[in-house]
């Protein structure tokens, strides 16, 4: 059934139901993003669109932070982020990401991960991290490729558009590209612009899992509305046989994502 009604705003405001949807994968990406990174310890943080505190956690546990910080629109996320033992002196504030609330120079290294594509603006994103960050700091992303089909559940998410559902939608897609980040950071009179793809893979037990999983995910939750009971059941049966389980019942998926990284310059 299809709708004129325009595609709602994706929005994360269950921090335990994000952890299973999107949490796991965030660790999975921020593993390799951070190697890639190669940060230097004792630097001052700041994790922008932090959310439930997924990678603000994987900062504290491995880059031995002097300084942590997170911004998120959604309190309830950062609520479940404050109740993670290793964040307990993080600074978390609700904010925008396009208008920080922090004085300029108040950080060693800025990181937007996996969410650059939500920001309506993600030129002042940019601009706003390489004003908090000092000379000579890191201003980093790294994003699903959403315009590449790399996001985790980019195969729901095009089934259920064949069904004529309108799904809520991230407001800037095209900034996951590559190259478009390449030029945002350029663009953002950032140096040593660097550029990465990172690949990873997520196994669940069974396709029962994964459908259990997804129902706190915003693809199927924000288009619950337009769904009948018969609708949610071609759309299941329909994934049960794209997702092919191997011997044992596993199912694996796998997924990509950009990253980009820049230093301030005086």
């Amino acid at each position: 059934m299809s709708t004129a009604n325009p595609a709602p705003a994706i929005q994360f405001n269950d921090g335990a139901a994000y952890e299973r949807y999107m949490g796991i994968w965030s660790r999975k990406v921020g593993e390799q993003f951070l190697h890639w990174l190669a940060a230097v310890d004792g630097m001052r943080w700041l994790d922008v669109g932090c959310g439930n505190g997924a990678f603000t956690e994987m900062i504290a546990q491995h880059c031995a932070p002097a300084a942590l910080a997170g911004i998120d629109p959604s309190e309830e996320q950062l609520a479940f982020a404050r109740t993670l033992l290793p964040l307990a002196a993080a600074d978390f504030r609700a904010g925008d990401a396009m208008a920080l609330p922090w004085a300029d120079n108040s950080f060693d290294a800025a990181v937007m991960p996996l969410v650059i594509f939500f920001v309506p603006e993600p030129a002042k994103g940019v601009a706003e991290m390489a004003r908090v960050v000092a000379t000579g700091g890191l201003v980093t992303a790294y994003a699903w490729d959403m315009a590449g089909g790399g996001f985790p559940y980019a195969a729901l998410q095009e089934e259920i558009a064949a069904l004529g559902i309108v799904m809520p939608t991230a407001p800037s897609v095209e900034a996951s590209r590559l190259d478009v980040m390449q030029a945002l950071w350029q663009d953002a009179g950032l140096t040593d612009v660097e550029t990465t793809t990172i690949t990873v893979q997520r196994q669940f037990r069974d396709f029962e899992e994964y459908w259990e999983i997804i129902q706190g995910g915003p693809s199927v939750k924000g288009g619950r509305a337009g769904m009948t009971p018969e609708i949610t059941e071609k759309l299941k049966e329909r994934m049960r046989e794209l997702l092919l389980a191997d011997s044992t019942g596993k199912i694996t998926v796998t997924a990509k994502a950009n990253a980009v990284q820049g230093r301030v310059t005086a």
